[in-house]
């Protein structure tokens, strides 16, 4: 269970980037953000690829088809939907309707799971999600004091609609996931962050051609297909297709296969805190009372989690050494 939080704990860290990234380069179109991470990601995934040929070639035909399904759905659907809603509305509202992810997945998974010894009774797993959920709210009521009034109310309706699709791919990534990989406990994590890589590189390299063409038909201004700033977007795409998504994939697939998917799912509150993280030492300033008391309470609330499930899984393991 350590090892699964450190490397959850990693993934957060890693994908905390995608929340700055628009804001780094808010004259590109969402679209063409995820697709050229997406690009970068698949690309990037062709060396380890090579070098992990054999357990690759031995993937099987449900394989490939989970791997298109997780790439579409978690892949180019959650961040072109990320990207676009940050861009309508600011990174705040978006953020605070993303950061309600660690919740959400404990939730669904805990009354879906994968295997029956996954599920805790829900007044033990309350406390912890309701200290993450307030530690939440708390961070991204201080988050919205950011906004800066400058888009309209339709601007900032649409944003949270588009973020709602963002929240809902993801909420279904993370759990399919799990579930595929403790079907097939022989898959080796690398070896699915590099499949889903692979799976995901010709449905970015479609979006980005059809992106091209939709541009071309409507006269519209963004300079395809590098935009106005080549250097800065070829680099930060592939600085998030290595980092945010094959390393970042690679010890998600880890803790995935570690911990228990509702316990994983509070875990992605280390993307939460590391993309306010990012967002402060983007706008060169410091947290406030708010952020750092909302920071204790989402500790806190994984720390509770985490025993929660401990506890579970020894009594579980005391019971089957009666049996």
């Amino acid at each position: 269970m350590f090892i699964g939080l450190l490397c959850a704990l990693g993934a957060g860290l890693l994908w905390g980037l995608v929340f700055v990234a628009p804001l780094m380069l808010g004259d590109y179109p969402g679209l063409i953000l995820s697709f050229g991470r997406y690009l970068g990601f698949g690309l990037i995934a062709l060396v380890p690829a090579w070098f992990d040929r054999e357990r690759i070639l031995a993937l099987t035909k449900a394989d490939w088809i989970a791997a298109l399904k997780l790439s579409l759905v978690g892949n180019i659907l959650y961040y072109a939907a990320l990207a676009t809603a940050i861009q309508l509305a600011d990174a705040p509202l978006p953020a605070m309707l993303i950061g309600t992810l660690p919740v959400i997945i404990s939730i669904f998974s805990n009354w879906s799971p994968g295997h029956p010894s996954e599920a805790v009774a829900w007044r033990r797993l309350a406390p912890s999600l309701l200290i993450i959920f307030a530690g939440l709210m708390l961070v991204n009521a201080s988050e919205l004091a950011h906004l800066d009034g400058s888009r309209s109310t339709a601007s900032y309706a649409l944003g949270c609609l588009i973020a709602l699709v963002a929240l809902a791919s993801w909420t279904w990534y993370p759990i399919m996931n799990a579930r595929h990989m403790k079907r097939h406990p022989q898959l080796r994590s690398s070896t699915w962050s590099t499949a889903q890589g692979l799976a995901t590189l010709p449905l970015a390299l479609a979006g980005f051609i059809g992106y091209g063409i939709f541009d071309a038909v409507q006269g519209q201004d963004f300079d395809f297909p590098l935009g106005p700033r080549p250097l800065p977007f070829i680099g930060l795409m592939l600085t998030l297709g290595f980092c945010a998504s094959w390393l970042g994939t690679m010890l998600w697939n880890k803790a995935s296969q570690r911990l228990p998917t509702s316990l994983a799912g509070q875990l992605i509150v280390f993307e939460t805190l590391s993309a306010l993280l990012y967002a402060f030492a983007w706008r060169g300033a410091a947290p406030n009372a708010a952020v750092m008391a909302s920071i204790a309470l989402l500790c806190v609330g994984v720390l509770l989690g985490m025993r929660t499930f401990q506890q579970a899984r020894n009594t579980a393991a005391s019971e089957a050494v009666a049996g």
